[in-house]
Protein backbone atom coordinates (compact mmCIF):
# COMPACT_ATOMS: atom_id res chain seq x y z
CA UNK A 1 0.00 0.00 0.00
CA UNK A 2 1.26 3.15 -0.55
CA UNK A 3 2.19 4.64 3.37
CA UNK A 4 0.34 6.57 4.97
CA UNK A 5 1.19 10.46 4.75
CA UNK A 6 1.36 11.99 8.33
CA UNK A 7 -0.92 15.34 9.28
CA UNK A 8 1.91 17.74 9.29
CA UNK A 9 2.12 20.01 12.17
CA UNK A 10 2.91 23.52 11.51
CA UNK A 11 5.07 25.99 13.56
CA UNK A 12 3.27 29.43 13.84
CA UNK A 13 5.67 30.91 15.70
CA UNK A 14 7.49 32.67 12.92
CA UNK A 15 6.05 34.20 9.20
CA UNK A 16 6.54 31.25 7.28
CA UNK A 17 5.24 28.42 8.59
CA UNK A 18 7.28 25.19 9.10
CA UNK A 19 6.49 21.99 8.99
CA UNK A 20 7.59 19.89 12.04
CA UNK A 21 6.32 16.32 11.43
CA UNK A 22 4.79 16.03 14.39
CA UNK A 23 1.17 14.89 15.65
CA UNK A 24 -2.12 16.95 13.72
CA UNK A 25 -1.93 20.61 15.12
CA UNK A 26 -4.74 21.44 13.14
CA UNK A 27 -8.19 21.31 13.63
CA UNK A 28 -10.35 17.45 12.22
CA UNK A 29 -12.19 17.46 9.10
CA UNK A 30 -15.32 16.60 9.41
CA UNK A 31 -16.55 13.49 7.44
CA UNK A 32 -20.17 14.66 6.38
CA UNK A 33 -19.20 16.28 3.34
CA UNK A 34 -16.13 14.85 2.58
CA UNK A 35 -16.92 13.26 -1.33
CA UNK A 36 -17.70 17.33 -2.09
CA UNK A 37 -14.64 18.64 0.09
CA UNK A 38 -12.38 16.66 -2.14
CA UNK A 39 -14.18 18.31 -5.65
CA UNK A 40 -13.82 21.70 -3.56
CA UNK A 41 -10.00 21.52 -3.25
CA UNK A 42 -9.20 19.47 -6.33
CA UNK A 43 -11.40 22.38 -8.22
CA UNK A 44 -9.66 24.66 -6.25
CA UNK A 45 -6.02 23.08 -7.09
CA UNK A 46 -6.39 22.58 -10.60
CA UNK A 47 -8.25 26.82 -11.25
CA UNK A 48 -4.60 27.58 -9.85
CA UNK A 49 -7.19 31.47 -8.15
CA UNK A 50 -11.14 30.45 -8.38
CA UNK A 51 -13.71 33.35 -6.54
CA UNK A 52 -16.17 31.26 -4.15
CA UNK A 53 -19.10 32.15 -6.15
CA UNK A 54 -17.45 30.94 -9.42
CA UNK A 55 -16.54 27.29 -7.38
CA UNK A 56 -20.27 26.70 -6.77
CA UNK A 57 -21.54 27.68 -9.84
CA UNK A 58 -19.03 25.18 -11.37
CA UNK A 59 -20.06 22.36 -8.87
CA UNK A 60 -23.75 22.65 -8.90
CA UNK A 61 -23.90 23.50 -5.16
CA UNK A 62 -25.45 26.24 -2.88
CA UNK A 63 -22.76 28.61 -2.20
CA UNK A 64 -23.75 28.22 1.60
CA UNK A 65 -22.26 24.98 1.34
CA UNK A 66 -19.03 26.09 -0.77
CA UNK A 67 -18.63 28.60 2.01
CA UNK A 68 -18.60 25.84 4.81
CA UNK A 69 -16.58 23.69 2.90
CA UNK A 70 -13.74 26.05 1.95
CA UNK A 71 -13.97 27.26 5.69
CA UNK A 72 -12.82 23.65 6.65
CA UNK A 73 -9.93 24.04 4.10
CA UNK A 74 -8.54 27.55 5.32
CA UNK A 75 -8.64 26.26 8.81
CA UNK A 76 -6.83 23.05 7.97
CA UNK A 77 -4.20 24.75 6.08
CA UNK A 78 -4.64 23.79 2.82
CA UNK A 79 -6.19 26.97 0.95
CA UNK A 80 -5.94 30.13 1.77
CA UNK A 81 -7.87 33.87 0.58
CA UNK A 82 -6.13 36.26 -1.83
CA UNK A 83 -7.09 39.11 -3.86
CA UNK A 84 -7.93 37.97 -7.15
CA UNK A 85 -7.06 40.07 -10.17
CA UNK A 86 -9.25 42.88 -11.27
CA UNK A 87 -9.44 44.42 -14.77
CA UNK A 88 -9.04 47.64 -15.55
CA UNK A 89 -12.55 49.12 -15.36
CA UNK A 90 -13.40 47.74 -11.71
CA UNK A 91 -9.80 48.81 -10.53
CA UNK A 92 -10.39 51.29 -7.72
CA UNK A 93 -14.12 50.92 -6.67
CA UNK A 94 -15.65 48.61 -4.35
CA UNK A 95 -14.74 46.00 -2.07
CA UNK A 96 -11.55 43.74 -3.62
CA UNK A 97 -12.50 40.51 -4.80
CA UNK A 98 -11.18 37.42 -3.17
CA UNK A 99 -10.43 34.23 -4.69
CA UNK A 100 -9.18 30.55 -3.04
CA UNK A 101 -6.12 29.47 -3.97
CA UNK A 102 -3.82 26.02 -2.42
CA UNK A 103 -1.68 27.44 0.32
CA UNK A 104 1.14 26.94 -1.43
CA UNK A 105 3.81 26.57 1.64
CA UNK A 106 1.50 24.63 3.59
CA UNK A 107 4.08 21.27 1.77
CA UNK A 108 6.56 20.58 -0.26
CA UNK A 109 6.89 17.08 -2.07
CA UNK A 110 9.37 15.32 -4.26
CA UNK A 111 9.03 13.72 -7.22
CA UNK A 112 11.53 11.36 -9.27
CA UNK A 113 11.81 9.45 -12.26
CA UNK A 114 14.04 6.29 -12.33
CA UNK A 115 14.98 5.68 -15.68
CA UNK A 116 17.03 3.82 -18.01
CA UNK A 117 19.14 6.23 -19.34
CA UNK A 118 19.17 8.86 -15.98
CA UNK A 119 17.50 9.66 -13.27
CA UNK A 120 15.23 13.28 -12.84
CA UNK A 121 13.64 15.14 -9.40
CA UNK A 122 12.17 18.07 -8.79
CA UNK A 123 10.91 19.71 -5.60
CA UNK A 124 7.54 21.16 -5.75
CA UNK A 125 5.18 23.44 -3.36
CA UNK A 126 1.75 21.98 -2.24
CA UNK A 127 0.39 24.09 -5.61
CA UNK A 128 2.67 22.32 -7.72
CA UNK A 129 5.40 25.21 -8.82
CA UNK A 130 8.32 24.05 -9.42
CA UNK A 131 11.05 25.28 -5.96
CA UNK A 132 14.19 22.65 -7.59
CA UNK A 133 14.96 20.02 -10.14
CA UNK A 134 17.95 17.90 -10.77
CA UNK A 135 19.19 15.53 -13.16
CA UNK A 136 21.62 12.56 -12.72
CA UNK A 137 22.82 10.46 -15.88
CA UNK A 138 23.58 6.74 -15.55
CA UNK A 139 24.94 3.50 -17.17
CA UNK A 140 21.84 1.91 -19.00
CA UNK A 141 20.85 -1.41 -17.36
CA UNK A 142 18.96 -3.14 -14.52
CA UNK A 143 20.13 -2.54 -11.09
CA UNK A 144 20.45 -3.99 -8.00
CA UNK A 145 17.83 -2.68 -5.21
CA UNK A 146 20.29 -1.44 -3.05
CA UNK A 147 21.95 0.54 -5.63
CA UNK A 148 18.77 1.79 -7.18
CA UNK A 149 17.72 3.07 -3.33
CA UNK A 150 21.66 4.42 -3.60
CA UNK A 151 21.28 6.64 -6.22
CA UNK A 152 17.50 7.93 -5.07
CA UNK A 153 18.86 9.24 -1.66
CA UNK A 154 22.19 11.40 -3.65
CA UNK A 155 19.52 12.09 -6.13
CA UNK A 156 17.08 12.93 -3.10
CA UNK A 157 19.81 15.39 -1.40
CA UNK A 158 20.91 17.15 -4.52
CA UNK A 159 17.22 18.28 -5.58
CA UNK A 160 16.74 19.43 -1.70
CA UNK A 161 20.20 21.70 -1.39
CA UNK A 162 19.18 23.12 -4.57
CA UNK A 163 15.78 23.73 -3.15
CA UNK A 164 17.22 25.16 0.16
CA UNK A 165 15.32 23.11 2.13
CA UNK A 166 15.87 20.01 4.14
CA UNK A 167 14.60 16.45 3.48
CA UNK A 168 12.83 16.47 6.26
CA UNK A 169 11.07 19.49 5.39
CA UNK A 170 9.56 17.11 2.68
CA UNK A 171 5.88 15.75 3.18
CA UNK A 172 6.18 13.23 0.73
CA UNK A 173 8.29 11.73 -1.95
CA UNK A 174 6.90 10.09 -5.13
CA UNK A 175 8.72 7.79 -7.29
CA UNK A 176 8.17 6.66 -11.20
CA UNK A 177 9.55 3.76 -12.91
CA UNK A 178 9.30 1.87 -16.15
CA UNK A 179 7.26 -1.24 -15.91
CA UNK A 180 4.45 -3.18 -13.96
CA UNK A 181 4.04 -1.57 -11.03
CA UNK A 182 1.38 -1.92 -8.15
CA UNK A 183 0.87 1.63 -6.91
CA UNK A 184 -1.68 0.50 -3.95
CA UNK A 185 1.08 -2.02 -2.77
CA UNK A 186 4.29 -0.26 -3.43
CA UNK A 187 5.17 -3.08 -5.61
CA UNK A 188 7.00 -3.33 -8.61
CA UNK A 189 6.62 -6.24 -10.57
CA UNK A 190 8.95 -6.19 -13.10
CA UNK A 191 10.89 -3.28 -14.26
CA UNK A 192 13.61 -2.56 -16.90
CA UNK A 193 15.91 -0.86 -13.78
CA UNK A 194 15.63 -3.50 -11.79
CA UNK A 195 17.55 -7.08 -11.40
CA UNK A 196 14.81 -8.76 -8.97
CA UNK A 197 10.73 -9.05 -10.03
CA UNK A 198 8.39 -8.79 -7.16
CA UNK A 199 10.44 -5.82 -5.31
CA UNK A 200 8.51 -3.55 -2.65
CA UNK A 201 9.99 -0.83 -3.92
CA UNK A 202 8.05 2.02 -2.24
CA UNK A 203 8.66 0.32 1.74
CA UNK A 204 12.46 0.30 0.41
CA UNK A 205 13.02 3.31 -0.31
CA UNK A 206 10.46 5.29 2.73
CA UNK A 207 12.93 2.94 5.40
CA UNK A 208 15.97 4.44 3.26
CA UNK A 209 14.55 8.04 3.33
CA UNK A 210 12.80 8.17 6.17
CA UNK A 211 9.27 10.08 4.28
CA UNK A 212 6.42 8.76 3.00
CA UNK A 213 7.23 7.49 -0.59
CA UNK A 214 4.72 6.59 -3.59
CA UNK A 215 5.33 4.38 -6.66
CA UNK A 216 3.82 4.35 -10.07
CA UNK A 217 4.61 3.15 -13.41
CA UNK A 218 5.87 6.12 -14.96
CA UNK A 219 3.69 6.56 -18.23
CA UNK A 220 1.23 7.13 -15.26
CA UNK A 221 2.73 10.09 -14.09
CA UNK A 222 3.07 11.67 -17.45
CA UNK A 223 -0.70 11.55 -17.82
CA UNK A 224 -0.71 12.33 -13.93
CA UNK A 225 1.31 15.56 -14.85
CA UNK A 226 -1.08 16.37 -18.12
CA UNK A 227 -4.30 16.21 -15.67
CA UNK A 228 -2.39 18.53 -12.75
CA UNK A 229 -0.31 20.52 -14.68
CA UNK A 230 -0.78 20.67 -18.19
CA UNK A 231 -3.66 19.70 -21.19
CA UNK A 232 -5.89 17.76 -19.41
CA UNK A 233 -7.16 19.78 -16.54
CA UNK A 234 -9.42 20.73 -18.64
CA UNK A 235 -10.48 17.22 -20.20
CA UNK A 236 -12.30 14.15 -17.86
CA UNK A 237 -11.20 11.75 -20.73
CA UNK A 238 -7.53 11.79 -22.34
CA UNK A 239 -4.77 9.01 -23.14
CA UNK A 240 -0.99 9.93 -22.80
CA UNK A 241 1.21 7.45 -24.98
CA UNK A 242 5.19 7.71 -24.47
CA UNK A 243 7.72 6.81 -26.29
CA UNK A 244 11.36 6.66 -25.10
CA UNK A 245 12.71 3.65 -24.01
CA UNK A 246 9.67 1.65 -23.95
CA UNK A 247 6.41 1.95 -25.22
CA UNK A 248 3.74 3.19 -22.29
CA UNK A 249 0.39 4.37 -21.62
CA UNK A 250 -1.68 6.79 -19.12
CA UNK A 251 -4.90 6.70 -19.01
CA UNK A 252 -7.79 9.21 -17.54
CA UNK A 253 -11.31 8.29 -17.13
CA UNK A 254 -13.73 10.79 -15.51
CA UNK A 255 -10.92 13.23 -14.11
CA UNK A 256 -9.41 10.28 -12.21
CA UNK A 257 -6.03 8.13 -13.39
CA UNK A 258 -7.43 4.49 -14.70
CA UNK A 259 -5.60 1.87 -13.54
CA UNK A 260 -7.47 -1.42 -14.00
CA UNK A 261 -8.68 -3.76 -11.35
CA UNK A 262 -5.40 -4.97 -9.90
CA UNK A 263 -3.79 -1.14 -10.90
CA UNK A 264 -1.60 -3.03 -13.67
CA UNK A 265 -3.23 -2.25 -16.46
CA UNK A 266 -3.05 0.20 -19.73
CA UNK A 267 0.07 -1.46 -20.69
CA UNK A 268 -0.62 -0.70 -24.31
CA UNK A 269 3.43 -1.56 -24.81
CA UNK A 270 3.02 -5.14 -23.89
CA UNK A 271 -0.53 -5.61 -25.99
CA UNK A 272 0.55 -7.88 -28.88
CA UNK A 273 0.97 -7.03 -32.51
CA UNK A 274 2.49 -10.06 -34.04
CA UNK A 275 2.72 -13.53 -33.05
CA UNK A 276 6.16 -15.31 -31.92
CA UNK A 277 6.93 -11.65 -32.74
CA UNK A 278 10.29 -9.59 -31.93
CA UNK A 279 11.65 -9.98 -28.86
CA UNK A 280 10.61 -7.27 -25.85
CA UNK A 281 12.22 -6.48 -22.98
CA UNK A 282 9.69 -8.02 -21.07
CA UNK A 283 10.23 -11.20 -21.94
CA UNK A 284 7.55 -11.98 -24.26
CA UNK A 285 7.37 -12.32 -27.81
CA UNK A 286 5.36 -9.53 -30.56
CA UNK A 287 4.80 -6.79 -28.16
CA UNK A 288 3.95 -3.74 -29.83
CA UNK A 289 6.81 -1.59 -27.88
CA UNK A 290 9.26 -4.09 -29.22
CA UNK A 291 8.50 -2.72 -32.46
CA UNK A 292 8.36 1.31 -32.17
CA UNK A 293 10.97 1.80 -28.00
CA UNK A 294 14.08 3.08 -29.12
CA UNK A 295 15.62 -0.19 -28.63
CA UNK A 296 13.35 -2.24 -31.34
CA UNK A 297 14.30 1.14 -33.66
CA UNK A 298 18.77 0.52 -32.68
CA UNK A 299 18.28 -3.20 -32.99
CA UNK A 300 16.53 -2.50 -36.85
CA UNK A 301 19.77 -0.05 -37.48
CA UNK A 302 22.36 -2.58 -36.73
CA UNK A 303 20.70 -4.86 -38.59
CA UNK A 304 19.37 -3.31 -42.11
CA UNK A 305 21.91 -0.96 -41.85
CA UNK A 306 24.92 -3.28 -41.40
CA UNK A 307 25.98 -1.37 -37.97
CA UNK A 308 27.14 -4.10 -36.11
CA UNK A 309 30.01 -1.73 -35.35
CA UNK A 310 27.99 0.64 -33.68
CA UNK A 311 26.34 -1.81 -30.96
CA UNK A 312 28.98 -0.31 -28.36
CA UNK A 313 27.47 3.10 -29.11
CA UNK A 314 24.61 4.77 -26.43
CA UNK A 315 21.22 4.08 -28.11
CA UNK A 316 20.55 7.52 -27.78
CA UNK A 317 23.58 8.37 -30.16
CA UNK A 318 22.64 5.58 -32.68
CA UNK A 319 19.35 6.42 -33.03
CA UNK A 320 20.31 10.33 -33.82
CA UNK A 321 22.39 8.63 -36.58
CA UNK A 322 19.56 6.58 -37.73
CA UNK A 323 17.26 10.27 -38.13
CA UNK A 324 19.93 11.74 -39.85
CA UNK A 325 20.15 9.29 -42.44
CA UNK A 326 16.85 9.47 -42.79
CA UNK A 327 16.38 13.14 -43.15
CA UNK A 328 19.02 12.70 -45.78
CA UNK A 329 17.17 10.31 -47.78
CA UNK A 330 18.30 7.21 -46.91
CA UNK A 331 15.60 4.65 -47.75
CA UNK A 332 16.41 1.96 -45.52
CA UNK A 333 17.12 4.39 -42.51
CA UNK A 334 13.25 5.88 -43.83
CA UNK A 335 11.57 2.47 -43.55
CA UNK A 336 12.65 1.60 -40.42
CA UNK A 337 11.20 4.76 -38.93
CA UNK A 338 7.67 4.08 -41.54
CA UNK A 339 7.72 0.49 -39.83
CA UNK A 340 7.67 1.95 -36.80
CA UNK A 341 5.03 4.40 -37.15
CA UNK A 342 2.69 1.75 -39.01
CA UNK A 343 2.64 -0.11 -36.04
CA UNK A 344 2.12 2.80 -33.97
CA UNK A 345 -0.77 3.47 -35.76
CA UNK A 346 -2.06 -0.30 -35.19
CA UNK A 347 -1.59 0.69 -31.25
CA UNK A 348 -3.55 4.34 -31.72
CA UNK A 349 -6.50 2.97 -33.28
CA UNK A 350 -6.54 0.55 -30.70
CA UNK A 351 -6.73 2.82 -28.05
CA UNK A 352 -9.51 4.79 -29.75
CA UNK A 353 -11.53 1.73 -31.14
CA UNK A 354 -11.01 0.76 -26.95
CA UNK A 355 -11.53 3.81 -25.21
CA UNK A 356 -12.86 6.89 -27.15
CA UNK A 357 -10.64 9.46 -25.28
CA UNK A 358 -11.27 13.05 -26.52
CA UNK A 359 -7.76 13.54 -26.69
CA UNK A 360 -4.66 11.42 -27.50
CA UNK A 361 -1.22 13.07 -26.36
CA UNK A 362 1.95 11.50 -27.36
CA UNK A 363 4.57 12.25 -25.38
CA UNK A 364 8.62 11.62 -24.72
CA UNK A 365 11.02 12.33 -26.11
CA UNK A 366 11.31 9.95 -29.36
CA UNK A 367 8.50 12.72 -30.18
CA UNK A 368 11.09 14.54 -32.07
CA UNK A 369 11.44 11.99 -34.59
CA UNK A 370 8.33 12.69 -36.51
CA UNK A 371 8.71 9.98 -38.81
CA UNK A 372 6.92 7.97 -36.02
CA UNK A 373 3.85 10.45 -36.65
CA UNK A 374 3.93 11.45 -40.24
CA UNK A 375 1.20 11.87 -42.09
CA UNK A 376 1.05 8.92 -43.85
CA UNK A 377 0.88 6.93 -40.29
CA UNK A 378 -1.66 9.04 -38.98
CA UNK A 379 -3.64 8.31 -42.55
CA UNK A 380 -3.10 4.69 -41.47
CA UNK A 381 -4.44 5.08 -37.92
CA UNK A 382 -7.88 6.92 -39.17
CA UNK A 383 -8.37 3.77 -41.76
CA UNK A 384 -8.11 1.26 -39.05
CA UNK A 385 -10.52 3.25 -36.53
CA UNK A 386 -14.17 2.13 -36.51
CA UNK A 387 -15.78 4.17 -38.86
CA UNK A 388 -18.67 6.23 -37.39
CA UNK A 389 -19.18 8.72 -39.44
CA UNK A 390 -17.95 11.47 -36.73
CA UNK A 391 -14.25 12.97 -36.29
CA UNK A 392 -11.57 11.05 -34.52
CA UNK A 393 -10.00 12.57 -31.41
CA UNK A 394 -7.26 14.94 -32.07
CA UNK A 395 -3.79 14.15 -31.68
CA UNK A 396 -1.18 16.04 -29.68
CA UNK A 397 2.83 15.66 -29.75
CA UNK A 398 4.05 17.04 -26.27
CA UNK A 399 7.73 16.23 -26.82
CA UNK A 400 8.78 17.22 -23.53
CA UNK A 401 11.92 16.13 -21.55
CA UNK A 402 12.12 13.89 -18.68
CA UNK A 403 11.63 16.53 -15.79
CA UNK A 404 7.83 16.21 -16.72
CA UNK A 405 7.84 12.39 -16.49
CA UNK A 406 9.19 14.11 -12.34
CA UNK A 407 6.43 16.46 -12.10
CA UNK A 408 4.05 13.49 -12.57
CA UNK A 409 5.86 11.84 -9.70
CA UNK A 410 5.45 15.17 -7.59
CA UNK A 411 1.98 15.04 -8.44
CA UNK A 412 1.74 11.42 -7.13
CA UNK A 413 2.95 12.53 -3.68
CA UNK A 414 1.08 15.55 -3.88
CA UNK A 415 -2.27 13.27 -4.35
CA UNK A 416 -1.02 11.17 -1.34
CA UNK A 417 -0.46 14.20 0.64
CA UNK A 418 -4.11 15.35 0.15
CA UNK A 419 -5.76 12.01 0.17
CA UNK A 420 -3.88 11.69 3.90
CA UNK A 421 -4.78 15.38 4.91
CA UNK A 422 -9.04 14.51 3.54
CA UNK A 423 -9.53 11.15 4.55
CA UNK A 424 -11.05 10.06 7.77
CA UNK A 425 -9.02 8.83 10.53
CA UNK A 426 -7.60 5.77 10.21
CA UNK A 427 -8.61 5.30 5.90
CA UNK A 428 -5.72 4.44 4.03
CA UNK A 429 -4.70 6.88 1.68
CA UNK A 430 -6.40 5.85 -1.99
CA UNK A 431 -4.59 6.38 -5.03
Amino acid sequence: MVPQVPKAGLDRDGGDEVRRGVGPLIPPLTESQRPLRQQVFERVRAAGLIPRVTLARELAVSPASVTTITQELIEAGLIEETAAPRDTESAGRGRPAVALGVRAGAHHVAGMKISDREHTAVVVDFAGRLVADDVIPRRPGPMALADLLDAVEALLARVCAKAGIGKSALSAVGIGVPGFVDVAEGMVFWSSVLNDRGVPLATAASARLGLPVAIDNDANLVALAELWFGAGRELSDFAVVTIEHGLGMGFVMNHRLYRGAQRVGMELGHTKVQLDGALCRCGQRGCLEAYVADYALAREATTALNWGHKESQPINILLESLYDHAKAGNATAKSIFRRAGRYLAVGLSNVINLFDPELIILSGERMRYDYLYAADTLAEMDALVINTGRPRPPIEIHAWGDLLWAHGAAALALSAVTEGLLAPAGREIAA
